[in-house]
């Protein structure tokens, strides 16, 4: 069905195209078979006529109505209906014609040409382009008028002869008619082209009908009608095509003039004055006087053009008028604006500047104009800006298109320097500028604004140093440096959470203030100091390797000196890494690495400065390896124990065994507790591996219980596990559900430092006698504090260490061994005293000879898995035996 509408269309307009364009044609035909007496010639005109006026008014109908729903306005749809009318008048016209009698057929003839005119020249000045007001229309007319009544004047002198009165008439209409038809097709023809086509038809239709009106009053032959007649065929074809090319959503070629300048200047007002003198001269010298009808065409051109000037004079007021409200909007658009305008010449120089500058900069005309625009600016900044308006005056702009854009500071009226950015564009293609346009606008306040927002993206605000981002930004360009050196420096302070939770957030702050000065006047001028949040600190050195230490030496005895605070001194511990700015793949590694050196000197005890080794790397990367696989090793099965017997060190008999851990990762190989521990910490898996160790060793003593000899069973915890809460009950538990007696489970605690609560250390040592599980103090004599606490802690065994059985005085000198003394205190408290880490026989000796019953190592036996362990255990005699 579409496809079918469409064809339907084409088919039409085809028909349409056809019929309008066969029209004239077969018109011109009929009228050419009237003039050698083929048709009657009044039939054959009123026919040809009325056929291509027919035409041509359906097309201008349809035009009418698209321009009307177009919206284009009621001028151009009515413009369009006049010339339609006039067609249709041009058609009634050549009918009437045909019918009236002979004897009224040249009043006829003139009515016609007087209605036809009439619409025709409605329907050209309507037009779009044509006139746009009731003023210019009158205008147009005058014009028009006053030439033709020139033209008039000059053929009725030019040679006198006597017409016709009804021949006079349409020979004025002709004449008055035709110029203003042409000068209203000129005008319109620069808004629309299909305009041209339109005049100069309605043109050749006023003609046709004047010429006609005058034939048939002069009485000339009939025949002669349809020779006159083609030119009010050829009019209404000329319309039709006009209409035809008219484009109903169009907008005007090029930019619009000022519709009341064109055509409309001096010299079109002398034409009609130079025609009419030129014509009197001649007649007076051929004739010597003039008639009546002479006078009377001579006079009427004065008031024309009086009525002309008068409009003309309106007009100009009218245009004036507008001219002074713009130009009061132009100044009160500069005045209130924000930027100041300059115009500046090509050499240079100031010829104006808008009235804000007085406003916005303080400068008068006296101080701008005439001087050159560079010299107004900060010296460093001139030569810039003549480059700038040099490219511009060479045609040299930026590649974007846009105005060239300058930044440099000037000097107001103030003595004060301002921050400015202008514009310049090249306005010398315009006639009433003819230089450069620069506008300018005050900064100041934006880049004062842009300073402090920069400031606040790069400096921290409690300590106003530079914060993480502007620290990186400092390793990013130093490592661009070709050839550089350098290292970071990561510092982290310790006892800031004790501090605000004992002196509130304040006195933190206050502390972290006082560090930061600190670090400030301890490095070089060269060197950023930089907060990277809460307790760390940053310090990025050109320095190199060897002195950046020594620098990290000096801050880290700094950092540890008191702090006097109101109402205290405060003590901060520190830890320093420090690594080098030419290593890793970017600034996060060097981050990192520096990182990492810090977190291996708080390991290391704190307070000291540690640099950043492959080792390092090494061992963070197996932390991580550690880190990703502890967690669930309990389900899979790669947890492990092992023992080692301890023995009674004067007869050689095992009376119990140490269960010790081993983690069996497929990955990783054996991790030892000492390795695996400190991450289980970390991950918060320390009492599940302690419960898993203990309810193992637990089966183990229950299989052992089995066989003759009467062995115990030692178990290391560490202090978290013995504080928790439920513990006792877990052992408890776990005995009950292995049928084992107490007193064959011990219990190995390392000595208890700093962070851990002693008094609830206690009152779990304290439930486990009262269990009747027995308990070690292990590593006796590592700590800082094993004499004091050993009074307090309810134990059975004192494990010691082994650096305490080699270290000390001999027998044979004055002064006994350490072991010696430990045994005595020990057997003082009350206490069984276990030898550990025994290596060697001599060790062995020594330990059984200052007393030690019992003893462990590998001089004695190896830890070994629970198989090998009851092998060794078959070597020895039961007791039975």
């Amino acid at each position: 069905m579409f496809v079918a509408h469409i064809a339907d269309g084409r088919a039409r307009r085809l028909v349409v195209r056809v019929t309008e364009s066969g029209a004239p044609v077969l018109a011109v035909g009929v009228l050419l078979a009237a003039h050698v007496g083929a048709l009657p010639p009044y039939a054959a005109v009123a026919a040809a006529v009325g056929m291509v006026a027919a035409a041509a008014a359906a097309r201008l109908v349809r035009l009418a109505i698209r321009l009307h729903r177009g919206g284009t306005g009621f001028g151009p749809c009515r413009g369009a209906g006049f010339l339609g009318f006039g067609l249709i008048a041009s058609a009634l016209s050549a009918l009437a014609l045909f019918l009236a009698p002979p004897g009224a057929r040249s009043t006829v003839a003139l009515g016609g040409l007087v209605l036809a005119f009439a619409l025709y020249l409605l329907g050209m000045m309507m037009l779009p382009g044509a006139a746009s007001t009731v003023p210019v229309r009158l205008r147009r007319a005058f014009d028009g008028l006053s030439l033709g009544i020139s033209l008039a004047f000059s053929a009725w002198v030019i040679p006198p002869r006597e017409l016709p009165p009804l021949a006079m008439v349409a020979a004025l209409f002709a004449v008055v008619g035709l110029p203003v038809v042409t000068i209203t097709t000129l005008r319109a023809y620069e808004h629309r082209r299909s305009a041209a086509f339109c005049g100069i038809g309605a043109g050749l239709a006023v003609f046709g009908h004047s010429l006609i009106a005058v034939l048939i009053a002069y009485g000339a032959p009939v025949t002669a009608l349809p020779l006159v007649a083609i030119s009010l065929v050829a009019g209404p074809a000329l319309i039709a095509a006009g209409a035809r090319r008219a484009n109903p959503v169009a907008q005007p070629n090029g930019a619009p003039t000022e519709p009341q300048t064109t055509l409309t200047a001096y010299p079109l007002l002398t034409i009609p004055a130079i025609l009419a003198t030129l014509s009197a001269l001649w007649h007076l010298a051929t004739v010597g006087h003039f008639d009546s009808t002479s006078i009377l065409l001579g006079l009427a051109v004065i008031p024309t053009l009086v009525v002309r000037e008068v409009l003309v004079m309106l007009d100009i007021r009218r245009y004036a008028k507008r001219l002074a409200e713009q130009e009061a909007h132009f100044r009160s658009l500069v005045s209130g604006a924000n930027d100041l305008t300059m115009i500046v010449g090509e050499d240079l120089l100031i010829r104006w500047q808008s009235p804000t500058a007085a406003r916005l900069f303080g400068l008068s005309d006296a101080d701008v104009r005439g001087r050159a625009f560079p010299n107004l600016m900060h010296p460093d900044d001139a030569a810039d800006v003549t480059q700038v308006l040099t490219d511009v005056l060479a045609g040299r702009d930026v590649p974007t298109g846009r105005p060239q854009l300058v930044t440099a500071r000037l000097l107001d009226g103030h003595g004060a320097w301002r921050d400015t950015e202008s514009t310049v564009s090249d306005q010398r293609a315009v006639p009433e500028v003819a230089a450069l346009v620069v506008h300018v606008r005050d900064v100041s306040e934006r880049q004062r604004l842009e300073r402090k927002l920069n400031e606040l993206a790069f400096t921290d605000e409690l300590t106003g140093l530079a914060n993480r981002r502007e620290l990186m930004r400092t390793i990013v360009t130093q490592r661009a440096v070709p050839g550089h050196t350098g290292a970071l420096l990561v510092i982290d302070l310790h006892g800031m959470s004790g501090i605000n939770d004992s002196h509130g957030r304040q006195m933190g702050d206050a502390v972290l203030a006082e560090a930061g000065r600190r670090l400030k006047t301890g490095v070089g001028a060269a060197d950023v100091v930089a907060r990277l949040g809460g307790d760390e600190f940053a310090v990025v050195t050109v320095d190199r390797p060897v002195l950046a230490y020594a620098m990290g030496t000096r801050l880290l005895t700094a950092l540890t000196e008191p702090y006097p605070m109101p109402g205290a001194v405060l003590y901060l511990g520190t830890s320093i890494g420090l690594a080098d700015l030419s290593g890793g793949d970017g600034v996060d590694d060097v981050l990192r690495r520096a990182d990492l050196a810090r977190l291996r000197a708080r390991q290391l005890g704190r307070n000291r400065v540690e640099w950043y080794d492959d080792e390092l790397e090494e061992q963070f990367t197996r932390r991580l390896d550690l880190e990703r696989e502890l967690p669930g090793a309990v389900q899979r099965g790669e947890l492990d124990l092992v023992y080692q017997p301890v023995l009674d060190l004067d007869d050689q008999q095992p009376v119990g065994t140490e269960a010790l851990l081993r983690w069996r990762n497929p990955a990783l190989g054996t991790v030892l507790p000492a390795e695996l521990l400190p991450v289980a910490e970390d991950l918060m898996l320390v009492e599940e591996l302690g419960r898993w160790v203990l309810d193992t060793a637990c089966r183990q003593l229950a299989a052992w219980s089995q066989r003759p000899r009467r062995l115990w069973m030692s178990v290391n915890i560490s202090s978290r596990e013995l504080t928790a809460p439920e513990f006792v009950r877990w052992v408890s538990t776990s005995l009950a559900e292995h049928r084992i007696e107490p007193d064959r489970l011990v219990l190995e605690i390392a000595e208890p430092r700093g962070g851990v609560d002693v008094p609830a250390v206690v009152t779990q040592l304290a439930g486990l006698r009262a269990l009747g599980v027995r308990t070690a103090l292990d590593d006796f004599g590592s700590g800082q504090a094993s004499l004091a606490q050993l009074r307090r802690l309810p134990v059975d065994f004192l494990k010691v260490d082994r650096t305490l059985v080699t270290e000390g005085g001999t027998r044979e000198g004055g002064s006994k061994p350490f072991i010696d003394v430990l045994v005595s205190l020990g057997k003082r408290f009350g206490l069984e005293i276990i030898a550990e880490g025994l290596e060697s026989p001599g060790q062995v000796e020594q330990a059984r000879r200052a007393g030690c019953k019992l003893g462990q190592g590998y001089a004695l036996s190896r830890p070994a898995p629970a198989e090998r362990v009851e092998a060794y255990l078959e070597e020895f005699p039961s007791p039975s035996r």
